[in-house]
């Protein structure tokens, strides 16, 4: 047991990374609609996490290079090369800045529930004193540059968040056997389709393949340690499945209809199962919040960093000077109250499209014999990846039909 602590590694920081204030509100609406119907999304989204997530470690691992590195001087073709980067940079680290207000002010809710949040008043501005204590920690644990540091906190804001989640749906005595049924037998029920894609995008992040191949590097550096990884993978993400699988049998016990997002859910468990319920669902809400807010700017840090050739030490100014911007904005989106709606839009476009581009980049670089040697993708593993494509690709056209309203579904 003390060696398997020893040998956790990103994979907890990449299950942190998921489940943030975006799927806890969409777990909750699904549990809320559908009940334990949606639960087989979630299944499908673990399966299909594991699999890029492990490819994606296995290049870090392996090359010893992040996977916007690995695109960047992988690509031949300037033109491709440059659009790519620019659809990256756009994605992950303008889209991280306009999710990290949104990461922030979920983990103030689940604080808000439990307590009146102080207001600053400054001027014409008012700030909310609890987005500017959350954004500071976050910088803190960032400024230190210290990966052992930021996984151990991290490691224990995953447990704590996942015990939280886990006990609430304990709580709410579920059955099991219609659990089972939910989980492994897909059903569309009217009106779900939209959801089902919202679970599975929600969990197969396209920033987490890029934060975990250049977090591994941190943790790794030998081809031996690649069954660490693997296991640390599985575990992780399987843990992280597990604990939006518990938000949805909670929301699935509210019988409300004016359930729109976790702050409520916790609200509406309280008289139902006791107090006790508020609590535990609140502090999964602010462990959700706080771990994306230190991870988002994180990623686009490693992203921005790889795409430009500056290097990734957690320590040079050039890599500190991105995830800054990236928590600097959404602290003060946070703590205003403003909501970058345009902003949000657009890193919704760009991240759908950016999904299935990067899936076929990742497969067609875990395929080279000159990155990889032995360790390149076997059949097996190509095949379950290019059934995650199509199902990217079906997710990029729902983003698209989200944002612009074109009628696709």
């Amino acid at each position: 047991m003390k060696n398997w602590f020893k040998n956790i590694g990103p994979g907890p920081l990449v299950a942190a990374a998921f489940i943030g204030p975006g799927t806890v509100t969409v777990c909750t609406l699904a549990g809320v609609a559908f009940g334990y119907q949606l639960l087989w999304a979630m299944v499908l989204s673990v399966v299909a996490t594991i699999v890029l997530q492990e490819m994606a470690a296995r290049l870090g691992i392996v090359s010893q290079r992040g996977l916007s590195e690995v695109i960047r001087t992988e690509i031949n073709v300037p033109v491709l090369r440059v659009l790519a980067i620019l659809l990256i940079l756009s994605a992950v680290v303008i889209g991280n800045a306009a999710y990290e207000a949104g990461n922030i002010s979920g983990g103030v809710l689940g604080l808000e529930t439990l307590m009146v949040a102080p207001k600053l008043t400054v001027g014409a501005f008012s700030f909310n004193v609890l987005s500017i204590v959350i954004g500071t920690i976050a910088f803190g644990l960032l400024y230190l540059g210290n990966y052992k540091v930021l996984e151990k906190v991290l490691v224990f804001l995953v447990i704590l968040m996942s015990l939280a989640f886990l006990v609430t749906a304990v709580i709410t005595g579920p059955d099991v056997m219609v659990i089972l049924k939910g989980a492994l037998v897909p059903s569309f029920p009217e009106n779900s389709l939209l959801t089902v894609i919202g679970l599975v995008g929600t969990t197969v992040v396209p920033y987490n393949l890029f934060l975990h191949a250049s977090l591994v590097k941190e943790k790794w550096h030998s081809k031996q340690d690649l069954k660490y990884a693997r296991k640390d993978t599985v575990v992780a993400v399987t843990l992280g499945g597990l604990v939006s699988m518990s938000i949805i049998v909670s929301a699935a016990a509210i019988q409300a209809t004016d359930i729109s997002s976790a702050a409520d859910l916790a609200k509406g468990l309280e008289p139902l199962f006791g107090r006790f319920a508020k609590y535990f669902l609140a502090s999964g809400l602010f462990a959700a919040g706080i771990t994306s807010a230190i991870t988002a700017p994180l990623a686009a840090a490693y992203v921005a960093n790889g795409c430009l050739g500056l290097g990734a030490n957690m320590r040079s100014w050039k890599f500190r000077g991105v995830w800054m911007v990236v928590l600097l904005m959404g602290i003060v989106f946070s703590s205003l109250g403003i909501k970058p709606i345009e902003i949000i839009k657009f890193a919704q476009v760009t991240n759908g499209i950016l999904l299935p581009i990067i899936a076929v980049f990742l497969i067609w670089i875990m395929n080279k014999s000159s990155v990889l040697g032995v360790y390149k993708n076997s059949l097996g593993q190509n095949i379950f990846g290019f059934v995650i494509i199509l199902i990217s690709i079906l997710l990029s056209l729902a983003s698209l039909n989200k944002v612009f309203g074109l009628n696709l579904f």
